[in-house]
């Protein structure tokens, strides 16, 4: 059984999270901080190596089932929607700093959201809204009040 190209990406990208998630629970702990300096990017990490893990088992699965009939069967390119997706992503960039970083979080998903999947109705923007306001509060009161960092304010609101 031959791998692919997404295979070999997979084992690749494996190897280095597995390398790095081992170096993450090497780094020295604080000890007036509960939650040491190694402990979000061991979660990152294990995150990307079952994620690297997946798509090799994926990329075999693929090599083993019976060709279909044509590449008709094949996803059709979005380039417009991967460019999209990085304007957005590079505006939240921009606007964090001078909107906040509650501000500029809710704007990020809730535009980001409406570029993947634009709604249509009064009920799905409504539901937008919520997922996006719910997410900016949430890792807000997370971060912010719970593992006390200090997250940006805005330059403009000044919260």
């Amino acid at each position: 059984m031959s791998i692919g190209r997404d295979g070999i990406a997979g084992l690749i990208l494996l190897a280095i999270s597995l390398v790095l998630l081992v170096k993450s629970f090497q780094l020295p702990s604080i000890p007036i901080v509960p939650v040491g300096p190694g402990f979000y990017p061991a979660i990152v990490l294990s995150f990307m190596a079952v994620a690297s893990a997946l798509l090799v088992v994926q990329d075999l699965l693929k090599r083993r089932a019976p060709a279909s009939a044509g590449a008709s069967d094949a996803p059709r390119r979005n380039y417009r929607l991967v460019v999209i997706a990085f304007a957005v992503v590079g505006a939240y960039v921009v606007l964090l700093p001078l909107l906040g970083f509650r501000v500029a979080t809710a704007l990020f998903v809730g535009t980001l959201q409406a570029a993947l999947g634009r709604p249509r109705t009064a009920q799905q923007w409504m539901v937008l809204a919520a997922i996006a306001l719910g997410t900016a509060a949430a890792s807000y009161f997370v971060f912010e009040r719970y593992l006390l960092v200090l997250l940006p304010r805005g330059t403009w609101t000044g919260f």
